[in-house]
């Protein structure tokens, strides 16, 4: 029962994320788009992974932490709702997390592998949720959601900071060579 979640099972903000994943078997999208984000990332040298795009914006390897940083939540949430968690599961300040992540302080190396290692989980996570922990409803920050949608939630975010990486940062003037 991995298909798209109905519009009704999140909140309106995360239309984007989750209209942005095509059909078809979620476990193997999200599979090929980490193989994706690795083979986009795995030959930028220091000073390309410092890169900010504009001053007020993330580094390259901020991006990669605050894409794991979210998985690792979202994942948490996706375990919690499957299992039938009653509780209101807790929103997070991304913008903290990233600050305190101090994510510029290790390899691009390092911080692709941590992300491979939560992305590896969260599939072993979906493949031991049956039909009826995935279309369980939950609330998480204060907003209704499905397992589901939180599965298709999280290819969408990760899908939209590579697109980021890709367009803001790659493909920014002056990458390459900027230091912070």
């Amino acid at each position: 029962m991995l298909t798209k979640p109905e519009s009704d099972e999140y909140a309106p903000y995360y239309e984007k994320y989750v209209s942005s994943i095509p059909e078809g078997d979620l476990l193997q999208i999200l599979d090929e788009q980490m193989k994706e984000t690795m083979n986009l990332v795995k030959d930028l040298n220091e000073d390309q992974a410092h890169f900010r795009y504009a001053p007020e914006k993330w580094t390259i390897k901020e991006v990669i932490g605050h894409i794991t940083d979210t998985e690792r939540i979202m994942s948490y949430r996706l375990l919690c709702i499957g299992r039938g968690e009653k509780a209101e599961l807790p929103g997070y300040d991304d913008n903290q997390y990233v600050k305190n992540g101090k994510f510029n302080r290790f390899s691009i190396g390092e911080l692709s592998a941590q992300l491979s290692q939560v992305r590896q989980n969260t599939i072993a996570l979906l493949k031991s949720l049956e039909d009826e922990a995935l279309i369980r409803q939950g609330n998480a920050n204060g907003t209704g959601v499905t397992a589901r949608a939180i599965a298709y939630i999280i290819a969408g975010h990760e899908l939209h900071h590579r697109t980021l990486i890709q367009e803001r940062y790659m493909g920014a003037e002056r990458f390459g060579g900027a230091h912070e």
